[in-house]
Order: C-alpha cells, then sequence, then structure tokens
C-alpha cells in the first residue's frame, strides 16, 4: 500500500511541477525518479534500464543521420521547388508544404527536418510577400502527421517499440503503423488545408528595408546561360520587389542601365548590380545560373562549412589596400580569401567589383578559410574583423551521399534484413565518417534533453507497474467504459495518453502510460494488444494543442511570432479531429 501512495503522490507532484514549468521537463522527470528510487518502489537497475533501451538508443542515431540532411543542397532546391510562388493558389500552396514534409517526416526524425525547412519556409514567404506565419505552424503539423507513418517516423514509435520488446512481446514491424497512420496523416492535412488555415494568424515579419539605417553591401552578379528567368523582364524574374535586396543596376557591355523599369528585359552576360544584407547577398550566390566568384576553391555551391566561413573586414587607414583596386590588390592570393561585396557607408558603389577603388573604413563581406579571422585580427590591414554568417554548407557531393545512406538505412531497416537500431548506428557512423557532419555538429544535433526524458520516462513506467498503480488505473478505465465495449477502452487510452502530452512531452506520455494500456490489453480479451499499443502512441504522437509540450511546435512558435492561443485554436480542433480518425480506424480495423 506504501509503494501505492508514494507513487501516486510522486506521479501527481511531477504533473503539478510540468504544468507549473517549475524547471525543465528532463530535470522534473529525472527528480521523479530519484524519488521512486529513495521509496524503495524501483531499484536502481529498473531505474537507469531506459539509458540502454533499444528505442531511446535509436533516436539518438536519427538525430544525428536527419542532421545530416542538411548538408544536401538538392533537398533545399526540391522544397523551393514544391512550394512554388505566389500564382499558386493558396489551397495548393498548403498541399506542396505539407504532404512532402510529412512524406518526408515518415523515415526521418521530425526535428532536425523543421529546424531545416522553418529557414527555407520564412524565405520563400518573405520572397512571395506571404505571411510566415501561415505556414509554420502548418510545417510542424505535417511532420507530426507524417511521424505516425512509419515505425522510424517518430521517436515516440520507437519508445513504445523499446518497451514492447523489453516486456518481451514482439515490437512493431516497420509497416505496422502505416495501415492508420498514413490515412490519419492525410485527413489531419486536409482538416488543415479546408478548415484550420483559416484559424492560422496572419503577421508578416517586420521586413527589413534598405537605406540609410542598413548597412549596404554591394554585389555584382553576372547572368550566366543557366539562369532561369533569361530573356525575362525584370518584373517576371521576381527582382523588382526583393525582401532585405535591391537590383539597382544593370551593365550591359559599356552601357549602363540605371535606375531601371519593370519592364527592362534580362539577358545573357549582363552585369546585375545588386546592394542587401549579408544573409540576402549570400543566398543570392545560390540561384542557379548567376555567377559571382570564378574560383573552384570557393565555389559557394560546394562550400564546406567546417573548412569556410563568411567574415566582415573593416579596411584600416594604414591598409596597404587603400587606393588599390580589388582586382589590382591580388586580394585572393594575399589573403586567401574572396570579396562577396563591399560596403562603403553612405555611399552606393556603382562600380564593377573589381574596378572598386579600396578606401578606408570600406566593410568587405568576405568568403575565407575558418582561421582568417585569428589569422588577422591584429594586423594593421583591417581595423576590424569579425564572423558574420552562421552558414551549414556542403559539397554536392556529400549532400548525395547523404540521401544514399538515409535510402540504404531505410531499406535495410524496412526488409528486416538488420535491426533498426543496427541500421540506424550505421548510417550515424557512415555520415560522419565521410565528412557529411563532424562530430562536434553530430553530439551537438542530439537533444539530450529530449533522450534523458525518454531515458527516465522508462523507470517511472516500471515504477508504475511496480506499484501496482497501473493495474488500479487500467481496471477504474475498464470498469468506468466497458459499458460501450472495445470502443470505449481505446477512446479511454486516447483520451488519458492526450491528456498526458498537454503536461509532459510525447514520449514522456507514451511510456508513463505503457504499463497502464500494458495492464489494459491483459484483461481485456476483446481488444487484441496491436489496437491498444496503436492507440497510445497515436495518442501521444499527435499533439496539436501545445506550442511547449512537442518539439517541433516549439520550434516555430518563436519562429512564427506565435501567442499560445494561436497553437490552442487550430490545435484543439486539430486533437478532436485525429482523435476521432484514430479511434474509427482502429475500430474499423481491429474491433
Amino acid at each position: 500500500m506504501f509503494e501505492l501512495i508514494f507513487t501516486s503522490s510522486v506521479i501527481v507532484l511531477m504533473i503539478i511541477a510540468l504544468a507549473k514549468e517549475w524547471f525543465n521537463p528532463a530535470g522534473i522527470v529525472f527528480s521523479a525518479l530519484l524519488l521512486l528510487i529513495a521509496g524503495g518502489v524501483i531499484d536502481v537497475n529498473e531505474a537507469f534500464a531506459g539509458f540502454s533501451n533499444k528505442g531511446m538508443l535509436t533516436v539518438g542515431f536519427l538525430f544525428v543521420v536527419s542532421a545530416a540532411l542538411q548538408s544536401s543542397g538538392a533537398f533545399e532546391r526540391f522544397i523551393i521547388t514544391i512550394l512554388g510562388n505566389k500564382s499558386n493558389s493558396e489551397t495548393s500552396r498548403y498541399i506542396r508544404l505539407m504532404f512532402p514534409v510529412a512524406g518526408l517526416s515518415a523515415f526521418l526524425n521530425n526535428t532536425p527536418i523543421v529546424a531545416t525547412l522553418i529557414p527555407i519556409v520564412k524565405s520563400w514567404a518573405k520572397r512571395n510577400n506571404f505571411a510566415a506565419s501561415k505556414f509554420l505552424i502548418p510545417l510542424s503539423y505535417a511532420a507530426v502527421l507524417g511521424g505516425t507513418c512509419t515505425l522510424i517516423g517518430t521517436s515516440t514509435n520507437l519508445v513504445v517499440h523499446g518497451l514492447l520488446l523489453e516486456n518481451g512481446y514482439t515490437g512493431f514491424s516497420f509497416f505496422e503503423i502505416t495501415q492508420v497512420g498514413i490515412p490519419v496523416a492525410i485527413l489531419g492535412i486536409l482538416f488543415v488545408v479546408f478548415i484550420g488555415k483559416k484559424l492560422l494568424p496572419d503577421r508578416k515579419d517586420v521586413i527589413v528595408r534598405l537605406g540609410e539605417e542598413t548597412r549596404e553591401f554591394v554585389v555584382e552578379m553576372r547572368v550566366g546561360s543557366t539562369y532561369p528567368h533569361l530573356n525575362k523582364t525584370v518584373e517576371q524574374a521576381n527582382l523588382r520587389h526583393l525582401q532585405g535586396l535591391f537590383l539597382f543596376q544593370i551593365t550591359r557591355g559599356e552601357e549602363t542601365i540605371a535606375p531601371l523599369t519593370p519592364d527592362e528585359i534580362i539577358l545573357k552576360d549582363d552585369r546585375l548590380f545588386f546592394t542587401g544584407l549579408p544573409e540576402t547577398i549570400f543566398q543570392l550566390q545560390k540561384i542557379r545560373g548567376l555567377i559571382t566568384v570564378p574560383d573552384h576553391e570557393f565555389d559557394i555551391r560546394n562550400l564546406d562549412s567546417d573548412k569556410t566561413k563568411t567574415f566582415e573586414a573593416v579596411i584600416s587607414n594604414s591598409s596597404p589596400l587603400v587606393g588599390q583596386t580589388v582586382r589590382d590588390s591580388n586580394f585572393r592570393g594575399v589573403y586567401n580569401a574572396v570579396i562577396l561585396a563591399i560596403h562603403r557607408s553612405g555611399e552606393r558603389v556603382n562600380r564593377k567589383v573589381g574596378d572598386i577603388i579600396i578606401k578606408p573604413n570600406d566593410t568587405l563581406f568576405l568568403l575565407a578559410r575558418k582561421d582568417f579571422e585569428k589569422k588577422w585580427y591584429h594586423s594593421k590591414d583591417f581595423s576590424l574583423v569579425t564572423s558574420s554568417l552562421d552558414i551549414y554548407e556542403k559539397p554536392r557531393w556529400k549532400g548525395n551521399l547523404a540521401l544514399i545512406i538515409l535510402a540504404a538505412m531505410v531499406i535495410f531497416a524496412a526488409t528486416g534484413l538488420i535491426p533498426i537500431i543496427f541500421a540506424a548506428a550505421v548510417a550515424a557512423v557512415l555520415v560522419m565518417a565521410t565528412g557529411i557532419i563532424n562530430p562536434k555538429d553530430a553530439t551537438n544535433s542530439v537533444n539530450w534533453g529530449v533522450l534523458i526524458l525518454i531515458a527516465c520516462s522508462f523507470g517511472i513506467a516500471r515504477g508504475i507497474a511496480n506499484s501496482g498503480l497501473a493495474q488500479i488505473v487500467g481496471n477504474s478505465l475498464i470498469n468506468t467504459l466497458s459499458f460501450m465495449g472495445p470502443i470505449g477502452i481505446i477512446i479511454g487510452i486516447f483520451i488519458l495518453t492526450s491528456a498526458f502530452t498537454l503536461l509532459i512531452t510525447n514520449n514522456a506520455a507514451a511510456a508513463i502510460v505503457f504499463p497502464i494500456a500494458l495492464s489494459i490489453s491483459k484483461v481485456m480479451p476483446g481488444v487484441s494488444q496491436k489496437a491498444i499499443m496503436l492507440t497510445l502512441v497515436l495518442g501521444a504522437s499527435t499533439c496539436f494543442a501545445s506550442p511547449i509540450r512537442y518539439q517541433t511546435n516549439l520550434m516555430v512558435y518563436s519562429a512564427g511570432g506565435y501567442k499560445f492561443s494561436d497553437f490552442f485554436k487550430i490545435g484543439a480542433l486539430m486533437n478532436i479531429f485525429v482523435g476521432i480518425c484514430v479511434i474509427g480506424l482502429i475500430y474499423l480495423l481491429f474491433l
């Protein structure tokens, strides 16, 4: 009896602490775990067995594999192409965003996917004059829904899979969740596309305007034969109303065209002069067919950010560069760096970059080796050298290799040729061994708080089972809802799990409710264990109403400038709608 009362008290205290947000969730759950050890409910081995659980370890490996996805430029180009532009209908834009993201999330951890896509979607929204707040919640929801489609789609699936194995049961097969997950994902996306979008806020980011208050860097780009808007007007090429970037001049042979009209045609070998911010200028370099740096060592489309960074360097009064043109200074040879753009306070430089005469206090936007700042910080050539943009770039071959490794991992795991934990571990080692991601970035890519939370939740789940609390809650649920038959039990498990996800992360919710669900499955012969466990997984995975209890929701929360109420307006309806879909599908397929 003591164990039951003590465990119940610890769980209630933990829930209150999580609801009040006294400190971070991992710390709260770990403290609860220690209390259960102190109370003799679980021993040390039971408490920390979760740290070696296969599901938890697989989640850790997948963080590294998914982070390597960022190295694929093909992925970014694919997303931008899929999203289209303002000529597409509003419904089409949501469909083009959400279905591909859900498809990716079915095979990749959704946290790195959303992290990678947030800046891409925000940049796309700015270029097309859309409110990013209209698309970032759908981005998160698509990733959540996609995660319900396969075993590796979300860490919650792996957590329950690991718990089943730990308790001597057969876990999920790779596509066992798919029969329920895909219909739920499709219906959930369609709900957002046709109903939920009306509840999304329309808050545009404050547009950075170029002018006297900003530092205008000037960059010159030559139009190559592969430029997709060749022989189109400035307006048709979407160069008229760029955010944080301004096309102010075209040089064609000896002719200078300025100011520009919207119907000016862009021809091959035209030289386009832009003024903008470092981040917009850096993105400009990536546009196919616009050429700026004829230097293979610093080819911006094949950069390796482990070796190369962007810097800003201010020319000193005593610099030997003063009075020389960029071309004559042999800047590349002397400094092992390339000038991408130049800022001159209070003056717009209208010459070709190579013809610009360097003056004191000019600020150079550079692409250079990572040791540039250390090497030149104290030299008389520059009065100030500082890092500029925090970029993550890899050569194309590494990006393509990352996709191949990822595909191989999915194939081997899906076909059952090797255990999923082994496939994920090998893939994680390969992306590091081939330099796709360095060990430091790999370590940083792992969300250690999430892993600790998952591991501790296993110990708490064991305490709930040992104390008899799981059996009591399970029997109470059966007694309360048994009048509805098996469907009542499924409804109860889904509601209980969903309620926990509002207080604690989805992984911890799944682990804590697991012993209750397992207890119910042992005494309910009319309800298959897989039906109960699938309900548990989907109830924990589909958290929409809270911005702080699911990682991807939290990520877009600040990025989209949302309020808590924005999530609740659309999320509460999503939770109800998806709950009905899950319960209906479980009933049709299993009951």
